[in-house]
């Protein structure tokens, strides 16, 4: 049997999810190619160098926040139904999450690609971070405003297939997919409330016009609330496979079930008050509370750590179970001509180096070096660019058959996909994080200042322009190779005449050794909470009596 026909209909709900996130990739991914080719100057003829903030807008919102979101609630979705055993409880409600999230993601790319419309008044060139002085057209607003909606109603979906599963059993542990996808959504619930206000109450009556000046410290921080948090809402679901799916593919069992669930609650406890982090340069917030993101991005270190030997070891345990041996030997009994396992398991080499450029971009003194330069881009494309979008486009190729009960085609393109995803962003985010050490800056078209040459610390700036071009062409083929599968598969691959191996193995320390605390969701949102108004209360109470809308507030004392 397979998952289309045990819950035929969460399958549609997930496929329908997976669709849209496949488009937005695709689009996104061919803004970001334009991107490369342009900002170099190998080849400018796509965009003028105006219209490349359209295609930069493009690409980050498309591939940061649909690409993700989309595949997350149909990821989400597949663990929900699947470790709870039951389809979705109202199918109209599911499916009105499901339009109201597409209906906010078209208007939002309208209002993206309108700006490349000649003669069009529709235009929102505000980046992914879209806060102010930066304005767009209300039609960015409004559907980055649905889009979260519908990622709230999918929340409240599971919460409520999960709060029916629990009167019948009421003295279980929470199933781990299910877990996951609780915490997840969670750690949601907190983060968005910043972004919400912000584009609620500040940036659509703005951008209507109800309101003239507006205070950018305000805005960019309620983002910032919002816009760390969403990185671990990226990475939580690639935890999600590595720690369940991953085990499996390696030929073995997850090594600890309690060390998922302590890793899932750490991150929904410090996932939203260190956004200042991001906001070390500005003035109006106090060293202070500077101080205490930097610890507590220090200290978020710990449940990636805990990740890596978790992982580690349960791969390490299915090559010995295949036969493998040795102190690293064991490495090559794993299933490396696997295009899921593969990608997954380079994804997780990716995060493992975006995680070092973290520590520095973490640092308050350090930061300031790279702040605001091309080392910034380098590193979140480690992170969300490959930790998470290889991962997701890596277990799609374990999870298709399963809802379309068709085989996979293509099998070594498949295979050789990751590997060129791989190569690519070794080669693009190499040459991003020796740009930002050579000041080289990020965002603009033009990346370099009159009268002034930037000075490379070893290579030459030439030779990085030539390797972020070639890595982004290489990545672009690569994500042709992966659509170029999945497309020829899910319309024509054929129908599997045997059960599809999709059993998940349980740990070899299981939800019994669990301790019941770590269910106690009450207790670890309670506290999420207290760490959140310990850091933002007193900063964003002092911005809003300067007032909401004023034009701008002077720093306060250090």
């Amino acid at each position: 049997m397979t998952f289309v026909d045990n819950y035929p209909k969460a399958t549609r709900v997930v496929k329908a999810s997976f669709i849209v996130a496949f488009i937005a990739l695709a689009i996104g991914g061919l803004f970001g190619t334009i991107q490369a080719l342009h900002r170099t100057n190998i080849f400018r003829g796509f965009v003028s160098s105006v219209e490349y903030y359209t295609v930069l807008t493009g690409h980050g919102v498309l591939l940061a926040l649909v690409f993700t979101t989309f595949f997350i609630v149909g990821l989400y979705q597949w663990g929900v139904s699947r470790s709870l055993d039951r389809e979705p409880e109202n199918m109209r409600f599911t499916w009105s999450w499901f339009w109201i999230m597409t209906i906010g993601t078209v208007l939002t790319t309208i209002a993206i690609v309108g700006g490349l419309v000649p003669g069009s008044s529709i235009s929102a060139a505000v980046l992914y971070t879209f806060y102010p002085p930066l304005q767009g057209h209300p039609l960015f607003y409004i559907g980055a405003a649905l889009l979260i909606i519908g990622s709230w109603m999918a929340g409240a979906d599971w919460f409520r297939s999960y709060l029916v599963w629990r009167k019948d059993h009421p003295d279980d542990k929470i199933p781990l997919l299910t877990y996951m996808t609780l915490f997840t959504m969670l750690l949601w619930y907190i983060c968005t409330i910043g972004v919400a206000l912000e584009v609620v109450v500040l940036l659509i009556p703005w951008s209507l016009g109800f309101v003239t000046n507006i205070d950018p410290l305000l805005p960019r921080t309620l983002f910032w609330f919002f816009g760390h948090a969403v990185v671990y809402f990226w990475l939580l679901p690639a935890y999600f496979v590595w720690y369940t799916i991953l085990p499996k593919l390696s030929g073995g069992r997850l090594f600890s079930d309690s060390l998922a669930r302590v890793a899932f609650l750490l991150f929904l406890l410090l996932s939203t008050p260190i956004g200042y982090h991001h906001q070390y340069a500005d003035p109006g917030i106090s060293i202070g509370f500077k101080f205490w993101a930097l610890v507590g991005t220090l200290i978020i270190l710990l449940p990636s750590l805990m990740t890596a030997f978790t992982v580690i070891s349960s791969m390490e345990h299915g090559a010995r179970q295949r036969g493998g041996k040795g102190y690293f030997a064991w490495m090559g009994a794993l299933p490396w001509n696997d295009p899921a396992f593969v990608g997954v398991a380079l994804a997780g080499i990716m995060f493992a180096a975006g995680g070092f450029s973290g520590m520095i971009n973490a640092s308050l003194n350090i930061n300031m070096l790279v702040h605001n330069t091309a080392w910034v881009p380098g590193h979140f494309h480690l992170t969300v660019g490959t930790a998470t979008a290889l991962t997701f486009m890596a277990i799609t190729y374990w999870i298709l058959p399963q809802l379309t009960g068709r085989t996979l085609k293509y099998k070594k393109l498949a295979l050789a996909q990751p590997y060129t995803w791989f190569l690519g962003m070794t080669l693009m985010s190499n040459a991003l994080h020796r740009a930002g050490l050579a000041g080289i800056p990020r965002r603009t078209a033009e990346p370099e200042y009159a009268g002034f040459a930037f000075e490379a610390p070893f290579g030459t700036i030439a030779e990085m322009k030539w390797q972020i071009a070639i890595g982004g062409v290489i990545l672009f083929v690569s994500l042709v190779m992966f659509l170029a599968v999945i497309v020829r598969s899910w319309v024509g691959g054929e129908r599997v005449p045997n059960p599809v191996d999709d059993y998940i193995p349980p740990p070899l320390s299981g939800s019994e050794h669990s301790p019941a605390i770590l269910d106690n969701m009450k207790l670890w949102v309670g506290l999420a909470i207290i760490l959140v108004l310990f850091a933002y209360t007193f900063p964003l109470a002092e911005m809003v009596m300067d007032g909401l809308f004023s034009p701008g507030a002077p720093p306060s004392p250090v």
